[in-house]
């Protein structure tokens, strides 16, 4: 059974952690498969959304396998951590938007695959926490700065040193979160607003995500000039002509990523 499902219909990638018998727990071989999955996604022009989820009822992602961890080295466990945090920045900087579908518990390293998407919908039922701290250790998969940067640096603080797992109300009130909705209605819910940004320009979106977040990590002046650049790449495109003429036409734009 492959570890890392991925399906893809009219330009919407799922991607979903396949190991429900332990709550979608990170092994190695789970997380080399989702780093290979990634690669591909990343280059593929017909997908334009791309959604990440674990099966089953209980769990998004219960973080690093615990079981296979207690075998490893010292150098195994660098190993390990390099990759994991290799593959959330890969999450990060793919050049289409991602969104976390959390349908259950999201603790330690599936916390921080969740923050290192752009958006998240979640079940009322989710829990999520980083509660690295409980086992003598830290969020080493970027979790120590996604947190803060998005819900600020005391209540991460207050998470991260506590190891508190945040039910679903109080991460959507917090923004560590952007819905909450029924689980039977989560994973439709995800594909409406996957269907939504797909109806926009890919270009325009790879752009807009890259000022974004780029424009997060410095001031606001030289944020303001990375948007200025990533909006000059998009003037000679193909997909910029065809919106003012779908607007004058009043018609839907068909945009080709050109």
């Amino acid at each position: 059974m492959s570890l890392i499902h991925c399906t893809e219909k009219d330009g919407i990638a799922m991607v979903k952690l396949n190991r429900p018998e332990v709550y979608n727990a990170l092994n190695l071989a789970t997380l080399e498969a989702l780093s290979q999955q990634l690669n591909e996604l990343h280059f593929d022009d017909t997908v334009r959304v791309v959604i990440i989820t674990g099966a089953g009822e209980k769990a998004f992602c219960a973080g690093a396998d615990l079981k296979e961890r207690r075998s490893f080295s010292p150098e195994q466990v660098r190993y390990f951590v390099h990759l994991i945090r290799d593959t959330m920045n890969k999450i990060e900087n793919l050049p289409k938007p991602v969104i976390a579908m959390i349908n259950g518990y999201a603790f330690g390293g599936g916390a921080e695959l969740a923050l290192a998407c752009d958006l998240r919908i979640a079940s009322e039922q989710m829990q999520i926490g980083l509660t690295e701290t409980s086992l003598g250790i830290i969020p080493g998969a970027g979790g120590t700065q996604r947190l803060p940067r998005l819900i600020g640096k005391t209540k991460a603080k207050e998470m991260i040193f506590t190891a508190q797992k945040m039910q679903a109300t109080e991460a959507l009130a917090c923004g560590l979160v952007n819905q909450v909705v029924k689980r039977s209605e989560l994973e439709e819910i995800a594909y409406q607003m996957a269907e939504q940004i797909k109806e926009n320009a890919p270009l325009a979106l790879k752009a807009a995500k890259f000022a974004i977040d780029l424009g997060m990590e410095t001031n606001l002046s030289t944020g303001l000039a990375l948007e200025t650049k990533a909006y000059e790449t998009l003037i000679p495109t193909e997909d910029r002509l065809e919106g003012l003429q779908a607007f004058k036409e009043k018609r839907k734009p068909q945009y080709r990523g050109r």
